[in-house]
C-alpha cells in the first residue's frame, strides 16, 4: 500500500514539474528567468527541468551563453528575496514548509560551515530556498551570502549547459547505450556517501 501510494506521489510530481516548466517555456528566456527567480525562494519545481530541454536544442555559443546567464543571475536575485523572506518571516516560513529536523540541519549547515555551506547547498539539490531562509534569520552578510551564492549556481548551472548544450548528441547517444547504466552506476557511487552525510548530518551536529 505504501509502495503505490509513493508511486502516485512520484508521477503526480512529474505531472506538475513537467506543467509547471511547460508553462513557463512558452515565453523563453524570460519563462526561464521567472522559473529560476522564483524558485529561490518559494516554488518547489527546479530550473533545471527547462534548462536542459533548452540547452539540448541549441548549439548556438550566444543561445547557451544566454541560458546560462538568465539561469544563473535570476536565480541569484531570487536567493536575495529568500533571505529577506528570512530575515522577516523566517520561523513561520520553516515552520510551515520545512521539517524541524531539516530546519536543524540547515541551521547546522550555515553556522558550521558558513559560506560554503552556502556554496553546498548553491551547488547541489539541497533546497537553496530553505538555505536562503536560515541566511537571513540569521542576518549572515548578504555580499558574501550573493557572491557565494552566485559561484555555486555558476557552476551548478554552466556544467548543465556546457555538457548538454555542446556534447548533447554524443550526451544523449551515450546515454542510450551502456553509457545509461555506467553513468549510474558511477552517480550511485559518488552520491551514496553524500546521501548518508547529510542523513547522519544531525547526529553528527549533536555528538560533536
Amino acid at each position: 500500500m505504501s509502495r503505490m501510494v509513493d508511486q502516485q506521489s512520484v508521477s503526480s510530481w512529474s505531472t506538475l514539474s513537467e506543467q509547471v516548466a511547460d508553462w513557463f517555456g512558452e515565453i523563453g528566456l524570460v519563462g526561464l528567468g521567472l522559473m529560476s527567480f522564483t524558485e529561490a525562494f518559494i516554488q518547489p519545481i527546479p530550473p533545471d527541468a527547462l534548462v536542459i530541454p533548452m540547452a539540448a536544442t541549441t548549439s548556438d555559443p550566444i543561445r547557451l551563453a544566454s541560458i546560462f546567464l538568465v539561469v544563473t543571475i535570476s536565480s541569484v536575485l531570487g536567493s536575495l528575496i529568500a533571505w529577506w523572506m528570512g530575515d522577516k518571516w523566517g520561523q513561520l516560513l520553516l515552520e510551515r514548509f520545512a521539517s524541524k529536523r531539516a530546519v536543524y540541519k540547515f541551521n547546522t549547515l550555515v553556522n558550521r560551515y558558513g559560506t560554503f555551506g552556502i556554496f553546498i547547498a548553491a551547488f547541489t539539490p539541497i533546497p537553496y530556498k530553505v538555505l536562503g531562509w536560515c541566511a537571513g534569520i540569521g542576518r549572515m552578510d548578504r555580499h558574501t551570502f550573493v557572491l557565494v551564492g552566485f559561484v555555486g549556481r555558476s557552476m551548478r548551472f554552466g556544467l548543465e549547459v556546457l555538457v548538454i548544450g555542446f556534447y548533447g548528441e554524443q550526451f544523449l547517444e551515450f546515454m542510450t547505450g551502456w553509457g545509461f547504466w555506467i553513468t549510474s552506476l558511477l552517480g550511485a557511487l559518488l552520491l551514496y556517501p553524500a546521501w548518508i552525510w547529510w542523513d547522519n548530518f544531525e547526529d553528527d551536529s549533536e555528538e560533536e
